[in-house]
């Protein structure tokens, strides 16, 4: 609907607030309309006005310092950043941290922390690459916004638990997500106890009723 324009991102915050019943918001990039200084000071006034916190602002890759600033001035301690694609040449992991180093260096020099998101199909696949990430970038301003469900059934969420920042789940299924027989949504559960941040819920599909969104977010709350 933000896509679309059917929905404005003011229309977008009322809904978390008001129909969801949130306790915050991660923006996106690509719902911008306009991001000069009036425009991201009424966005972070309504979120204020509404009890909404300000969790963060995602975008792709490449990671600019504008969206930084445009962090900074939302209020927003945190950037979310997808990893690029899996590739099995080296040059293309060397490319990633020698991108990646600079950013970390306005993140600082701005007090906005990068945290990377980890997928199957990306360099951050593993909890092995995000500890190979953070080695090579070497930074405390480098951290992560994890999805453990996107990680392999055996590996260990205690390696990378210590630098996540954030956690990100995706829903494939909106009428399926968090029922009674969803082992996906009890992993999510399992893999949070004791994680004290933000849990972001985003929807894969385009498509679909809208209130199959608040209906998935009830249950979840259940569980």
């Amino acid at each position: 609907m933000l896509t679309r324009g059917e929905l404005t991102q003011l229309e977008w915050l009322d809904l978390c607030a008001s129909e969801l019943e949130l306790d915050g918001v991660l923006f996106d990039m690509r719902h911008f309309a306009r991001s000069d200084a009036d425009y991201l000071a009424q966005l972070k006034k309504t979120a204020t006005d509404l009890g909404l916190t300000v969790a963060g602002l995602a975008t792709e890759p490449p990671a600019g310092e504008s969206a930084l600033e445009i962090a900074s001035v939302l209020g927003a301690p945190l950037v979310v950043l997808g990893a690029p694609p899996h590739s099995d040449d080296p040059a293309a992991w060397n490319a990633l941290v020698a991108a990646l180093r600079p950013v970390v260096a306005s993140a600082k020099r701005l007090n906005v922390t990068l945290a990377i998101r980890n997928a199957p199909a990306s360099l951050c696949a593993s909890t092995a690459d995000c500890k190979q990430l953070a080695k090579d970038v070497d930074s405390a301003w480098l951290r992560f916004a994890t999805d453990a469900t996107a990680f392999g059934t055996s590996e260990r969420l205690d390696d990378v638990a210590p630098k996540t920042v954030i956690a990100i789940h995706i829903v494939d299924d909106l009428e399926t997500f968090a029922t009674e027989n969803d082992p996906v949504a009890r992993r999510l559960v399992d893999a949070l106890r004791g994680f004290r941040g933000f849990v972001v819920i985003d929807r894969a599909v385009e498509n679909g009723a809208r209130d199959a969104f608040h209906r998935a977010i009830g249950r979840l709350r259940a569980l």
